[in-house]
């Protein structure tokens, strides 16, 4: 049976997440019932279960069929039985049969969207976290930079993470200022349940003043997850990207 890597964006309002769920819509239930209207049932398998409400640009996803496919018309097959949904698959490649979306994976980028103005956001709605405080943003990336390497993030880490292990190491977190928007790049191997939007919420609050960098570096020495600060709506947050030793859309 030949494998197939997908690219896929989606914008993650209409769905309880990434993952097929009884009695909620997901963007693998979509994707693999457009599938099923080709002839072929299969399952999906993502990179990165992606919560309810989270976008992706950039999200990776492998299937095996049933028959070859030119892997332009499988994408555009898809795609056209996703209709009206808003999914999409943006590349298809054929992959070796042991490749794997989630296990050949070596990193996961994602960005966090925060909007600090008052009038409404009227044009990203439910795409930005509005915030109606300025932003200090020399003292996110302060705070950011005491999160960098390898740490015991129970901190920053859902009661319902499922991870065996809470240590991770955490690549880059940049903070910068996009326009109007303040936006954080976050980069790792992989992330435990929240770990972003944890990380998101707590920054907003040194962002605003109500913290201090120290007082993030004590959160995490903490390992406790009641010492974290709020975690951030997913309205914000998007995986950007998924790394692997060599590219299959490449």
């Amino acid at each position: 049976m030949p494998r197939y890597a997908l690219r896929i964006e989606y914008h993650g309002a209409p769905f309880a997440g990434w993952q097929r769920q009884r009695a909620h819509p997901s963007v693998q239930q979509a994707l693999e019932e457009a599938t099923a209207k080709l002839g072929e049932n299969t399952t999906v398998t993502g990179a990165g279960r992606t919560d309810a409400g989270v976008h992706a640009r950039g999200q990776v996803a492998h299937l095996d069929t049933e028959r070859d496919w030119d892997p332009f018309r499988l994408s555009q097959a898809i795609n056209h039985h996703m209709r009206p949904l808003p999914v999409a698959v943006t590349a298809a490649a054929q992959v070796a049969p042991d490749w794997h979306a989630r296990f050949s994976a070596i990193s996961r980028r994602y960005l966090y969207r925060i909007l600090p103005r008052r009038a409404p956001a009227a044009l990203d709605a439910g795409l930005v976290w509005q915030v109606r405080q300025e932003m200090d943003v020399d003292a996110m990336q302060e705070a950011a930079n005491r999160l960098l390497g390898r740490h015991d993030f129970t901190t920053f880490r859902s009661t319902m993470c499922q991870a065996l292990s809470p240590v991770k190491t955490l690549d880059a977190l940049d903070v910068r200022r996009e326009g109007a928007e303040v936006h954080l790049y976050v980069r790792a191997r992989s992330f435990l349940h929240n770990q972003v939007r944890s990380f998101a919420g707590t920054l907003e609050r040194v962002g605003a003043g109500a913290w201090t960098p120290n007082d993030v570096e004590a959160a995490l020495d903490a390992r406790d997850r009641a010492r974290c600060g709020p975690v951030a709506p997913p309205d914000g947050l998007y995986l950007m990207e998924v790394g692997y030793p060599e590219d299959p859309f490449a």
